[in-house]
């Protein structure tokens, strides 16, 4: 894949958002309860653009990235609502129509590398494979792809690592190898679910890095998941906070880090650890997130906001525009 190839692929004069997420519910049945993992989320992601997706463990981030894919196991997942990815209806995709959407339109970094791999094949042959069946190309040229793929995603010894397993690979390394696979078929949109979270700060950073070089040389959309504040501020063009299965905050990076808004999002901002509070204790959100599957009434976040008042417990607040781009889901903004 070269370059100019990649940019030609994934540039698209389409002015309508890439990805069109409305009112979207997703239910986990279990024998005994059911899990409300999203509760009604509205996303909208431009062509071009990068969208973090932030909140606490257990928020619904990553069952709503993988709900773009549909990866969740249907016998015990209940979906409704509307995705429209580059203009296709994703829930009502057949499974072969599903095979050709994934990879081709959208693709996953997943959050273990060591598991986007089969163990006992060798890395360039798993790219080369998926080049092949997407694109009806012949294994030389697939092969030819993968050491291209390996050079875009600055892996050393390229030609070397091609014939490496999967367990040969450093964790670094490994995530570079996926992030390869993940743009072997040159998508439009790329969903990456913590990336970053089981390396240490070096690579970290080299990845996020990374990341970024790859979606402006490329021209892709892409949705990053985290919950770490300083990662969607290196990376992200517009955040939206998440909690309990709802965004509460929505806006541009330099609006939402410079003046949060929801009590949700400055509880996330004021636990961050900086070099001014050197000494000092850091200030906790009290308690934890709400279970899933016994959401308390009104607003999630009331149990532990230092704001609530009796109107928050009343009713799932609104979203108030605050400006063009900026908005949050609060009955106490202001106060």
């Amino acid at each position: 894949m070269t370059l100019a190839a990649a940019k030609s692929a994934a540039t698209d004069t389409n002015p309508a958002p890439l990805v069109e997420i409305s009112d979207l519910t997703v239910r986990f049945r279990t024998p005994t309860r059911q899990v409300h993992a999203v509760n009604g989320v509205d996303l909208t992601l431009e062509r071009g653009e990068v969208l973090t997706i932030l909140g606490e463990s257990g928020s619904g981030k990553s069952v709503t990235l993988r709900t773009l894919m549909r990866l969740l196991p249907e016998r015990r997942t209940q979906l409704s609502g509307r995705v429209s990815v580059d203009g296709q209806d994703v829930l009502a995709m057949s499974q072969r129509q599903l095979t050709r959407f994934r990879g081709r339109t959208a693709s996953m970094i997943f959050q273990e590398p060591m598991l986007a791999f089969d163990p006992v094949y060798r890395i360039g042959e798993q790219i080369a494979e998926t080049v092949c069946r997407h694109e009806g190309v012949s294994h030389r040229e697939g092969m030819a792809r993968a050491l291209e793929l390996f050079e875009l995603v600055r892996i050393p010894s390229p030609q070397r690592r091609l014939a490496n397993y999967p367990h040969e690979l450093s964790g670094g390394m490994s995530q570079r190898a996926m992030i390869a696979l993940a743009l072997s078929c040159r998508p439009k949109l790329l969903l990456a679910d913590e990336p970053t979270t089981a390396l240490d700060a070096t690579v970290q950073i080299q990845i996020l890095l990374l990341l970024r070089d790859l979606q402006r040389e490329l021209g892709m959309s892409v949705i990053f998941v985290t919950h770490d504040m300083g990662v969607a501020n290196e990376i992200s063009d517009r955040i939206a906070v998440m909690y309990a299965g709802r965004i509460v905050e929505s806006g541009r990076v330099e609006e939402l880090i410079g003046d949060p808004q929801h009590p949700y999002t400055q509880g996330l901002m004021a636990s961050r650890a900086s070099g001014a509070q050197r000494g000092q204790r850091l200030q906790a959100i009290p308690g934890a997130p709400p279970d899933l599957a016994e959401l308390p009434r009104g607003c999630a976040f009331a149990p532990r906001c230092p704001k609530a008042g009796d109107e928050c417990l009343a009713a799932v607040p609104a979203s108030r525009g605050l400006s063009d781009t900026h908005w949050a889901a609060c009955c106490r903004l202001g106060a």
